[in-house]
């Protein structure tokens, strides 16, 4: 069995080479879709004026990979607040974009666009859209990145990295109940594959947080409710990431080495049931693509 789904976020190259490696995604297709006029050409389309959005089409097989799970990976690539521009690429062409072609789907995509709204700070300008019309592009911009180890790719080369790990780490805790179990396993994958100073998980106890498995050096035991990067998380529900600690109002410091901090609470039924940190030794370490990710694997926890 097989089904489709057409993604437009930004330069179709790097979005293409994305989806290439996700497990379940029998094809990527770069092309050209919803627009206004018939067979596109690239040059046609950079002009703006055809009303045509790089895209790629996805085929994929349903028995090993979810809409939905597909769906959140393309959140994790894309900024959702920026009309028509991503990363340095400006232009109509490359605005975002889920284009459907089943709308017996539209309620499941609907439901993950509200979920990405509430969890943004910004308006989201992603569209939501049935497929009006998809041509491939032209021979040269297929498997570009294949053709062209150095190309141009406008995608941070980390979600590459980010994607094998997030994948490994669900395939190796498939079947498992235990959750400090899973917390050792992402807590060991995520400082194999990403090399941070400190990766670890504090659970919460009572008031308290307190501390759970973790890759790194000696740490503080216990983080009251509401308390530095770790206690606030908790307090708000929410990611925060910290590009300067020394800047973050009451930020606990475990270690003096740590400069810049992440931390993704673990939610269940709504309630925080413990928050993923991790520290780096430089400045401004962490952005949006590390927060998506990271609450992707929190989400397996």
């Amino acid at each position: 069995m097989q089904k489709e789904i057409y993604f437009a976020g930004g330069c179709f190259w790097g979005v293409e080479h994305f989806f290439k490696g996700v497990d379940g995604v029998r094809s990527a297709t770069p092309g050209y879709a919803n627009g206004n006029i018939e067979n596109p050409t690239y040059q046609q389309v950079y002009t703006d004026t055809t009303g045509f959005a790089e895209t790629v089409k996805v085929c994929y097989n349903p028995d090993r990979i979810s809409l939905q799970r597909l769906v959140r990976l393309y959140f994790t690539i894309i900024d959702p607040a920026s009309l028509n521009k991503q990363g340095h690429d400006e232009g109509t062409r490359y605005r975002t974009g889920i284009f459907y072609s089943d709308a017996s789907e539209l309620p499941l995509l609907e439901a993950e666009m509200d979920r990405l709204r509430a969890a943004c700070q910004e308006p989201v300008v992603v569209e939501l859209e049935p497929l009006r019309n998809f041509y491939p592009a032209e021979e040269y911009h297929q498997n570009y990145l294949d053709k062209n180890p150095g190309g141009y790719c406008h995608l941070d080369i980390k979600a590459f990295a980010y994607l094998r790990m997030y994948q490994d780490f669900a395939l190796i805790i498939e079947g498992e109940t235990d959750q400090i179990a899973r917390m050792a396993e992402a807590a060991a994958l995520i400082q194999e594959r990403l090399h941070f100073f400190w990766t670890g998980f504090y659970r919460v106890q009572g008031d308290q947080l307190v501390l759970g498995p973790f890759q790194g050096p000696s740490a503080c035991l216990r983080i009251g409710y509401g308390k530095g990067v770790c206690g606030t998380a908790w307090k708000q529900a929410r990611t925060i990431v910290v590009p300067d600690v020394e800047e973050f109002p009451g930020h606990i410091a475990c270690s003096s080495l740590s400069r810049s901090e992440i931390v993704v609470p673990v939610l269940k039924d709504g309630q925080v049931t413990a928050v993923l940190d991790i520290d780096s030794t430089e400045v401004g370490t962490f952005d949006r693509l590390d927060a998506a990710f990271l609450e992707l694997v929190t989400q397996l926890i």
